[in-house]
């Protein structure tokens, strides 16, 4: 063990209060890009009729163009369909596992001076241990259902996960006085968060997954009744056999087999349709893990 970093038992408040002074936003406005697509797929409405000069090649060619608009058109209003259609579905509510490490089951890191961090990698407070692993950075959008999905800017979520060996820091064996894997992170105007972490394992009888709670705002995290949803994301099969063919992840590449996204127990009722992350990467280059949260 290392020796405590200053003001590591000074609890969350503190994190808190040198919290506010570097907030930032992503300055990507939430939206732009549909907008964009659906301005860049509208006909134009000041198109004349054809001159009677015109060309049969011109004739073919605006047929063409407007076939191809139209096309266009209708791909990018399905898109905005489906999303509108899926808005109201709020993520589903799950079990917070054995090993929340939220006071509710034992320790509690919320009340941890250095939880609230984007890198979960290493452990904070008296160890600096690292997870080894693939690199993984998860990105959640939160939306508010009850205000027409718009972003929930400033609610705050606790994300947590096992290491490449499928064992929880806190309370597994021999990691009871490790806390990595574990952070908390603000959304900004945006309902964006990031966390920087490692691709974790596959363990008897669960999907890989990434648990997280959403909470109202930073400053009740540990306030009772204050929890906005439980619950957890999965991940994508093609990237679990990628990284578990990978060195570090030999117990995982035995395990992950043996239980299918619609045998799992927390994501087997609905086959996770809402909590499937979209991915991207690669083994050498980490990958991408991205979800919508609405809650």
């Amino acid at each position: 063990m290392t020796t405590p970093r200053p003001h590591h038992d000074r609890g969350l408040e503190f994190d808190l209060s040198t919290l506010l002074s570097r907030r930032r936003s992503l300055g990507v406005l939430f939206g732009t890009g549909t907008v964009a697509a659906l301005a860049a797929c509208t006909p134009s409405a000041g198109g004349g009729s054809a001159s009677s000069s015109s060309t049969a090649g011109s004739t073919a060619a605006a047929t063409a163009s407007t076939t191809a608009a139209a096309s266009s058109s209708a791909s990018a209003t399905s898109t905005v369909t489906r999303a509108f259609a899926e808005c109201g579905v709020e993520i589903p509510e799950e079990t917070l596992g054995p090993y929340p490490g939220d006071g509710s089951n034992g320790p509690n890191v919320l009340e941890a001076s250095g939880v609230v961090r984007r890198d979960i990698r290493s452990s904070f407070g008296t160890s600096t241990t690292k997870a080894e692993g693939v690199p993984l950075t998860v990105t959640l959008t939160l939306l508010d259902n009850s205000n027409g999905c718009a972003p929930l800017a400033g609610a705050a979520v606790y994300a947590w996960h096992c290491d490449q060996d499928g064992k929880y820091s806190l309370y597994d064996s021999g990691l009871e006085n490790e806390n990595y894997l574990r952070g908390v992170q603000e959304a900004d105007t945006n309902g964006q968060l990031t966390f920087s972490t490692i691709y974790p394992g596959a363990y008897k009888g669960r999907w890989p997954h990434v648990h997280f709670e959403v909470f109202e705002s930073m400053s009740k995290m540990t306030a009772a009744g204050q929890v906005l949803a439980v619950s957890q994301i999965a991940l994508n099969e093609p990237a679990c056999k990628e990284v578990y063919a990978s060195p570090g992840y030999e117990s995982s590449a035995r395990t992950f087999p043996n239980t299918t996204l619609t045998s799992d127990n927390v994501f087997g009722d609905d086959g996770g349709i809402y909590q499937l992350a979209t991915m991207s990467g690669s083994v050498a280059g980490g990958y991408t893990a991205a979800l919508n949260v609405t809650v």
